[in-house]
C-alpha cells in the first residue's frame, strides 16, 4: 500500500510537470532563450528549462543579440503621430508598422472608442503587450489571431493601413513595384501590391536593423513597463504629446459624428447638456499620468524614454528629428532628411504625397486657435489646467489674446531624456 501511494504521488507530480512544460512551450514563442552564451548566464548547451530559469533570474544581461533598437511611438489620436511615424517609416533600415493594435481593439472590444471599463482596459493592454512583444521579434503570424477574417496561407488583404508602411510596400514583400513606384501613395500601394504575404513581411522585418511601431491605443507609459524591462528587447519609448486644445479641434474636424456635440457648441455658442466631456478629460488625465511617470525618471525608464511635444517638432522638424535619432542611437539617413524637407515647408507641389498635407508644419500646429470658439478654449483650459502647465502650454485670457499670441502659447522647454 505504501508503494502504491508513492507511485500515485510521483505520477501526479509528473503530470503537473508535463502540463507546465507544455504551457511554457506554447506561450514562450521565440523569446525562450538568451541569445548570448555566457557561463554565468545562459549557455547554449544547457537544458532549455534551466536556461529559461537562469534568464528569468538574471534579467540584467543583454539578450538582444542583434541589438536591434525597438521603438514605440506612444501617442493619442490627432496628436501628430502619423507625422512622427513617417520619420521612421522613411528610414531605409527601419521596419515600421502603423497601428497594429487596431486589430486587437476591434477584435476584443469592437465598440470601444474611449473605454471607461477597467476590465476592458486590462484585457486590451494584456493582449496588446503580447502582440507588441511578438511583433518586435518579427513574429507577424501572431497578428493573425486578431485579423478577421483570419488569413489563409498567411496572406491577407485586411491589415489596417498596410499602405502606411513603406516596408510592406517594397521588395521582397511587394515584388511588382519598380523604380517609378518609390513614392507611392498609400492607396496605390495596396492596389499594386495586392494581398499581403505575412511570411515575406517577416523576412523583411528580420532584414531591417530596427523595428518601429506607432500606437494610439496604449494610454500611459507605465502600461509598457513589462516590455521596457524585458531584457530580450531594446525598447525605447517616444511619447508624443500635443496641446489638448489642438487635439480637440482636430478631432472635432476629423471625427465629425463622434464629436457632433462639440461642433454644435462651437457653432451655436450653447453647450449641450449631454456633452461627453470625457472625450477631452481622458486625454488630459492620460497625459498627466504618463508624463508625470516619465519626468519622475524611475530607474526602469532610464535611457528608455523621451518626451516630444508636437509643437516643438512642427517648429523645427529637422533639429527635433536629429535629437530623436540621437536618443535612439540610430544614424538619421538622407531619406528622412529629404522627407522632412519635402513635407514641412509651404511647397504645395508636395500635396500629391499621402502626407503632403503637412505643407507648413508650424502653421498646422497652431490652426486650432482659429477653429475653436473662445468659450471651448476657456473650458478646455480649465479642465486641463494641470497638464497644460506641466507641458508648458500657455493659456489665453481672452479671444483677442488667443488670436494674437500665436506660437508663443508654447513655452520654450527642454524635455531631455535621461541616461
Amino acid at each position: 500500500m505504501q508503494c502504491s501511494w508513492k507511485a500515485v504521488l510521483l505520477l501526479a507530480l509528473a503530470s503537473i510537470a508535463i502540463q507546465y512544460t507544455a504551457i511554457r512551450t506554447f506561450t514562450a514563442k521565440s523569446f525562450h532563450s538568451c541569445p548570448i552564451p555566457n557561463p554565468v548566464n545562459c549557455s547554449l548547451s544547457q537544458d532549455t528549462d534551466v536556461a529559461d530559469r537562469l534568464c528569468d533570474e538574471n534579467p540584467t544581461f543583454p539578450y538582444n543579440l542583434s541589438r536591434k533598437t525597438h521603438v514605440l511611438i506612444l501617442a493619442t489620436t490627432r496628436s501628430g503621430s502619423s507625422f512622427v511615424g513617417q520619420l521612421f517609416n522613411q528610414h531605409f533600415d527601419v521596419f515600421y508598422l502603423f497601428e497594429p493594435l487596431y486589430h486587437v481593439q476591434y477584435t476584443l472590444i469592437p465598440k470601444l472608442t474611449q473605454s471607461k471599463s477597467t476590465t476592458d482596459r486590462r484585457v486590451m493592454l494584456g493582449a496588446s503587450r503580447d502582440l507588441l512583444r511578438s511583433l518586435y521579434d518579427c513574429d507577424l503570424y501572431f497578428l493573425e489571431n486578431y485579423i478577421k477574417p483570419q488569413p489563409v496561407n498567411h496572406t491577407t488583404d485586411r491589415l489596417f493601413r498596410r499602405g502606411a508602411s513603406k516596408a510592406l510596400c517594397s521588395p521582397p514583400v511587394c515584388e511588382s513595384l519598380g523604380a517609378v513606384d518609390l513614392h507611392l501613395e498609400e492607396g496605390d500601394c495596396v492596389k499594386k501590391c495586392g494581398t499581403l504575404n505575412l511570411t515575406l513581411a517577416m523576412e523583411s522585418c528580420r532584414e531591417h536593423g530596427h523595428v518601429a511601431i506607432k500606437t494610439v491605443r496604449v494610454p500611459e507609459v507605465s502600461d509598457l513597463r513589462a516590455l521596457v524591462e524585458d531584457p530580450r528587447l531594446n525598447l525605447k519609448v517616444i511619447q508624443l504629446v500635443r496641446d489638448p486644445r489642438g487635439i480637440l479641434a482636430s478631432r472635432s474636424e476629423t471625427f465629425r459624428d463622434t464629436y457632433r456635440l462639440w461642433r454644435i457648441w462651437d457653432g451655436t455658442g450653447r453647450k449641450p447638456y449631454n456633452l461627453d466631456v470625457t472625450q477631452l478629460t481622458t486625454v488630459c488625465d492620460d497625459f498627466w499620468n504618463s508624463v508625470s511617470t516619465g519626468l519622475n525618471r524611475p530607474p526602469w525608464l532610464k535611457g528608455k524614454y523621451m518626451l516630444v511635444r508636437y509643437e516643438d517638432l512642427a517648429r523645427n522638424p529637422m533639429k527635433k528629428t536629429e535629437e530623436i535619432y540621437d536618443f535612439l542611437g540610430i544614424p538619421m539617413d538622407s531619406n528622412v532628411e529629404r522627407w522632412i524637407q519635402n513635407n514641412t515647408r509651404g511647397d504645395r507641389s508636395s500635396s500629391k504625397h499621402k502626407y503632403g498635407t503637412v505643407r507648413n508644419s508650424a502653421a498646422t500646429a497652431e490652426k486650432w486657435r482659429f477653429r475653436l470658439s473662445y468659450e471651448i478654449v476657456a473650458f478646455t483650459q480649465h479642465a486641463c489646467q494641470q497638464v497644460l502647465a506641466q507641458l508648458g502650454y500657455k493659456t489665453a485670457g481672452s479671444e483677442e489674446e488667443l488670436k494674437n499670441l500665436s506660437i508663443s502659447l508654447v513655452e520654450e522647454r527642454d524635455f531631455l531624456p535621461f541616461s
